[in-house]
């Protein structure tokens, strides 16, 4: 073909219809997007007046929340306006409230849903008030990069997943001068609220913020408002029936219980391969939990039980290397291990052992540069105490090199960088050769992580989404300040809720000092979710009685379910949500 005719053709391709069809559906504006956008979000029946959208009342509840005595020192303004209680959604607000301006800004790691949360905010707000984003989470909160959000954008990111209108960032505001700033943007940008989407972290900031702006804000001496929203695809941001799980939840188990599943499948057809699949969730195994309800895999690891039951890597690998052993006798040679990303953090022994390590590297800093990672492992076991030398030579070359090189500024090991998956599988791997070295042990390590962040929102978190949203701006309106927007009865309808959220606070132990921060729920081992996982999971172990959910269903027959982990914990009468009277 000479050059005139590649050009020609080159010009037929760029310039035919197909072409103008494929670039129409460029910058967020696939097929599939463009569908999402149409689709109806329920509302629940308290946002409803006369047919329209309108804000609620809040009132306290019967409900308290009982913070100790440092955390209510640290917090008099907060605690004096809630006294502790919970709010319960009343009436449609009877006063017309107009000329608001509510900043709003994502903090912390991304999670499915937060664009129907400004959604909800923006239309509950009414054209009477102003909705401000804030670019880059807190950090640019500081420098006050904010812009008006209208009703173009929110019709732009209604039911998409990402945090891309806004941004975000893990800024914490905590020091004085931080506070400072602060205030100086309210003052100049006339702010009066300020609505806070993020995890425990994010919230406690939010609880901070909401005291440290109570008032002599405004050059009136007034304050600005700080309501926080339950963010993050863990589930560790939990509080019974009064706050049934944090969004972001739904769409990332979802999403990672389609992977999972596509592995199991895959494992029953090539009938040679063990998965061992890290899944995130450093500080809880709420997701590893919930994927193994909707999945069914061979074995997953909870963490909580490896700690409460005081389970040693040892046992885990043993545990492991037998189940292979019986399935393989079976003729089965293939399966599939769940492991949470946080679970060498809540093995006995592995915590102490990194406090122990990262003392004796910072110690004996100037002995071992120069030398080869094999030499300093030679010269570190010495220093350590019998029982963390032994358990750190116990462990695969991989692992042992990790955590001899990978440090923060602090001079800590990022431990959820450890390949908990990889270790795991290296260690099965001996094991079932010293107990029968006829056995096939095929290996293949995943992590599924960031996969799962940022995925379009399933049906469940833009519905929850949405009314947390709504919740949040209702909060704003009535006047209320220091409170965490909720919804309750997720399976009759659904009811606004506000939780104090300096209520919530505990002291924890970081970094070697103690900090007030929100505390993190964990799986409890007595929860209906647990007990019935564990009431399975032997025969999941024996059977090749795996689950397949698919890809998110956003109009199919599981379009409609919540979490499993949600109703069975809420002790539902079925998975189905509903955010409304239908």
């Amino acid at each position: 073909m000479n050059k005139l005719q590649h050009d020609i053709d080159r010009d037929k391709i760029i310039n035919s219809s197909l072409a103008g069809s494929l670039a129409h559906m460029e910058k967020a504006r696939s097929p599939f997007e463009n569908a999402i956008r149409e689709r109806e979000v329920p509302v629940c029946n308290a946002f409803i007046k006369s047919g329209r959208l309108a804000p609620v009342s809040f009132s306290q509840s019967g409900r308290v929340l009982e913070p100790n005595r440092e955390i209510a020192a640290s917090f008099p303004n907060s605690i004096a306006a809630s006294k502790n209680r919970i709010l319960s959604a009343g009436d449609t607000l009877t006063a017309t409230v107009s000329g608001k301006r509510v900043a709003v800004m994502f903090s912390g790691g991304p999670a499915a849903g937060g664009h129907n949360v400004l959604a909800g905010l923006k239309h509950i707000l009414g054209e009477g008030n102003t909705l401000l984003g804030i670019k880059a989470g807190p950090k640019g909160l500081l420098k006050g990069n904010l812009f008006e959000i209208s009703t173009d954008h929110v019709r732009q990111i209604l039911n998409t997943g990402g945090f891309n209108l806004l941004g975000t960032d893990r800024t914490k505001i905590e020091k004085p001068e931080d506070i400072e700033k602060v205030k100086i943007v309210c003052r100049e940008q006339n702010i009066d609220a300020i609505v806070v989407i993020g995890g425990d972290d994010s919230n406690t900031n939010a609880a901070w913020l909401a005291e440290k702006l109570y008032s002599e804000v405004k050059e009136d001496g007034s304050g600005v408002q700080v309501i926080g929203v339950p963010k993050t695809i863990d589930g560790d941001l939990q509080l019974d029936d009064d706050l049934p799980i944090s969004f972001g939840f739904d769409t990332a188990t979802k999403i990672y219980s389609e992977q999972v599943g596509n592995i199991l499948r895959d494992s029953s057809s090539s009938l040679k391969y063990w998965h061992f699949i890290r899944l995130m969730g450093r500080s809880a195994s709420h997701v590893t939990l919930e994927v193994a309800l909707q999945t069914h895999p061979t074995i997953a690891l909870i963490s909580e039980e490896v700690r409460e039951r005081n389970i040693t890597l040892p046992e885990i690998v043993d545990s492991i290397a037998e189940t292979v052993i019986m399935r393989a006798r079976k003729g089965i040679n293939y399966g599939v291990v769940l492991v949470p990303e946080g679970l060498i953090e809540f093995i006995p022994g592995f915590t102490t052992m990194i406090d122990d390590l990262n003392d004796k590297m910072a110690q004996y800093k100037d002995d071992l540069s120069g030398k080869s990672i094999k030499d300093q492992l030679l010269f570190i076991y010495s220093k350590l105490t019998q029982a963390h030398g032994e358990l750190l030579e116990s462990l695969p070359d991989s692992i042992k090199f990790k955590l001899m090189e990978d440090r923060d500024e602090h001079g800590n090991l990022p431990v959820s960088k450890i390949e908990t998956e990889t270790m795991l599988s290296g260690a099965v791997r001996d094991r079932i050769n010293e107990l029968d070295s006829g056995i096939k042990f095929g290996t293949l390590n995943h992590f599924f992580g960031y996969e799962a962040r940022c995925g379009a929102t399933t049906v469940f978190d833009s519905s929850y989404t949405y009314n947390l949203g709504a919740t949040a701006g209702s909060l704003v309106l009535d006047g209320r300040t220091g409170y965490m927007a909720s919804l309750t009865a997720l399976d009759r309808g659904a009811a606004p809720l506000g939780i104090p959220i300096a209520s919530l606070l505990d002291i924890e132990i970081r970094k070697g000092k103690p900090a007030q921060v929100i505390e993190k729920a964990l799986v409890k081992l007595d929860s209906p979710a647990f007990i019935y996982f564990d009431s399975r999971r032997k025969l999941w172990a024996e059977n090749d009685l795996s689950n397949s959910p698919g890809p998110i269903q956003l109009w199919g027959p599981t379009s409609r379910q919540m979490p499993k982990t949600v109703a069975l914990n809420r002790e539902y009468d079925s998975l189905e949500f509903r955010f409304s009277g239908e």
